[in-house]
C-alpha cells in the first residue's frame, strides 16, 4: 500500500530542510561580524538543541515508526524491525562520522578569536577550510533527510527538530569561515562556503524524496522513522553535548540539555 502527501506538506518539508541547512550562514556572519565567541551562549544552545533532538527522537518518532511497523507486520516482528532500524540509524551515520578525519572534522571547535591565533600557513587554513565544507556536507546529508521525513509527517515537529539542527549548525559556520577567510582575507569567500556547505541537508531531503517517496509504504514509512531516531540520538550524543562542553562549562550544557527537553515535552503536550 502506497502513502500519499499532499503538495504542501512536501514543499513545507523541504522548507525547513533548507532553513536547517543554511544556519550555516549564521554561523559564519558570527565569525566574520564579530570578535568573540560567545561560549555561554553557545554551549546553552548546543545543549538545548539535544535535549530537543533526544526527546522526540524517542517519545515521537521512534514510537511512531514503532506503532506503524507494529500495526502492519505484529507486535513480535514489528518491534524487531523498529529496533534494528534504530541502530541501523546509529551504524550509518557512525561510519559517516568514522570515515572523516579528525583534524577535518566538522565538530572540532572553532572560535572567532582564533583568527588571530592560527600560525599554519595560509594554503594549509585554506585546504582545512574547504575539507571541513566537505566534512559537513557529509555529515548533513542525513541530517536533512531527517528533517524532512519529521516534517513530511507532522509540520510541528519537522519545526522542532529543524530549528535544533539550524542552532547545531551554526558552530559548523564558524568552523568553515574561520580557517577561510585567514587563509584568503575575503569574507566574501568564507561566507559563501560556509553558507553552501548547509545546502547538503535540502540535497538529503531531495535525494529522500525521489529515492523513497515512489515505494513510500507503511513499512519504508515505520522503517524509516526509526532509523531517523536512531541517527538523531548519535548526533546529539557524539557531537552536540561534546561540542557544547567544549565551549563551555559542563553544568551549563546540562542546564541547555534539559531545558531543550522540557521545552519540546510541553510542546508535544500541547497539541494533543
Amino acid at each position: 500500500m502506497m502513502m500519499d502527501f499532499e503538495p504542501q506538506a512536501i514543499l513545507l518539508a523541504f522548507a525547513l530542510t533548507l532553513f536547517a541547512g543554511l544556519s550555516t550562514g549564521i554561523g559564519s556572519a558570527i565569525a566574520l561580524l564579530t570578535r568573540k565567541t560567545n561560549t555561554r551562549f553557545l554551549t546553552l544552545s548546543l545543549g538545548f538543541s539535544a535535549g530537543v533532538m533526544i526527546y522526540v527522537s524517542f517519545v515521537e518518532i521512534f514510537q511512531k515508526g514503532r506503532d506503524t511497523l507494529i500495526e502492519h507486520h505484529g507486535e513480535v516482528m514489528g518491534n524487531w524491525l523498529s529496533v534494528a532500524a534504530f541502530f541501523g540509524g546509529i551504524l550509518l551515520i557512525g561510519i559517516i562520522d568514522k570515515f572523516i578525519p579528525n583534524v577535518e572534522n566538522p565538530h572540532e571547535i572553532k572560535r572567532v578569536e582564533d583568527m588571530d591565533e592560527e600560525t599554519v600557513k595560509k594554503r594549509k587554513l585554506a585546504r582545512m577550510g574547504v575539507f571541513t565544507a566537505i566534512a559537513i556536507g557529509i555529515h548533513n546529508f542525513p541530517e536533512g533527510l531527517a528533517t524532512f521525513t519529521a516534517a513530511l509527517n507532522d509540520p510541528g515537529i519537522g519545526l522542532a527538530i529543524a530549528t535544533a539542527i539550524a542552532i547545531h549548525n551554526i558552530p559548523e559556520g564558524i568552523a568553515v569561515s574561520v580557517p577561510v577567510f585567514y587563509a584568503t582575507g575575503s569574507r566574501r569567500k568564507a561566507f559563501w562556503l560556509s553558507f553552501s556547505s548547509g545546502l547538503a541537508e535540502p540535497v538529503g531531503a531531495a535525494v529522500g524524496f525521489l529515492v523513497l517517496m515512489p515505494f513510500m509504504s507503511p513499512l519504508i514509512f515505520g522503517l524509516l522513522f526509526a532509523l531517523v531516531a536512531g541517527i538523531m540520538v548519535f548526533i546529539s550524543l557524539d557531537e552536540l553535548l561534546p561540542a557544547a562542553e567544549a565551549y563551555g562549562e559542563h553544568h551549563l550544557a546540562i542546564y541547555g540539555l534539559v531545558t531543550g527537553m522540557a521545552v519540546m515535552a510541553v510542546s508535544l503536550l500541547l497539541f494533543l
